[in-house]
């Protein structure tokens, strides 16, 4: 199988490319920045051939373009976005509305991009699957402690974005999912987290390679189940 995963330098993308590339799959593994991609590269000296290093900042359309256009004609059949920022969880007074921009451009428009560049790749596929990472923070109805405007509102703009995608692409045989990955230990969620990144990868990409048109639409957790809008 091939996969595409976005955000791939560290966390959970990081973790996903170990572990597809370890049960023999083939990924393209898009980095914001390829001079910080060093973590990622190394993943290939044992890989055969199975990977791909490509330049892919999500809040940046040329680069989504220039991105696709390296992927050529491949058909896809999974599509990860996980590139992602938190933000700053400043409180209503103080908050950056600026920052709140520019997460809002990369968590939600960022997999908007990705995933429209690469319609031609997934509609090659047999079974092609669309899936973001978002969060238990982008639901509406579990929101219960305010705060975190930014990150808050860019996932549930992301989980509308989806829902919409996963009606719009239904006919085209293309699965579109929102997956909420715990709290987990990466540099985005703290050392304190109770999930390891290993963990939480296992248990998605175990949720992933059962994915069927069925599933279109919804919220997944990583621990079973789905959660509200």
């Amino acid at each position: 199988m091939r996969w595409v995963v976005t955000g791939t330098n560290r966390g959970i993308g990081l973790e996903l490319v170990r572990q597809l590339l370890a049960r023999g799959d083939e990924v393209v593994a898009g980095v914001r920045r390829l001079d910080r991609a060093a973590p990622v590269q190394a993943l290939g000296e044992r890989a055969e051939g199975r990977l791909r290093v490509l330049a892919c900042d999500v809040a940046d359309d040329a680069s989504v373009r220039a991105f696709a256009a390296e992927i050529g004609d491949a058909p896809v059949d999974v599509l990860v976005n996980s590139a992602g920022v938190m933000g700053e969880m400043e409180s209503l007074e103080r908050m950056d509305l600026g920052e709140v921009i520019r997460t809002f451009d990369v968590d939600a428009l960022g997999p908007i991009r990705v995933t429209r560049a690469l319609l031609p790749n997934l509609q090659r596929a047999k079974q092609p699957r669309v899936v973001s990472i978002t969060s238990g923070m982008g639901s509406i109805s579990d929101n219960t402690s305010g705060g975190a405007y930014g990150y808050r509102m860019a996932k549930a703009a992301l989980n509308m974005a989806n829902r919409s995608m996963s009606v719009d692409l239904r006919e085209r045989g293309i699965v579109c999912v929102v997956i909420n990955p715990g709290w987990v230990q990466t540099d985005m969620g703290g050392a304190g987290a109770p999930m390891p990144v290993e963990e939480s990868v296992r248990r998605m990409l175990a949720i992933f390679d059962g994915l069927g048109l069925a599933d279109t639409g919804r919220f997944l957790d990583v621990k079973g189940g789905t959660w509200e809008y």
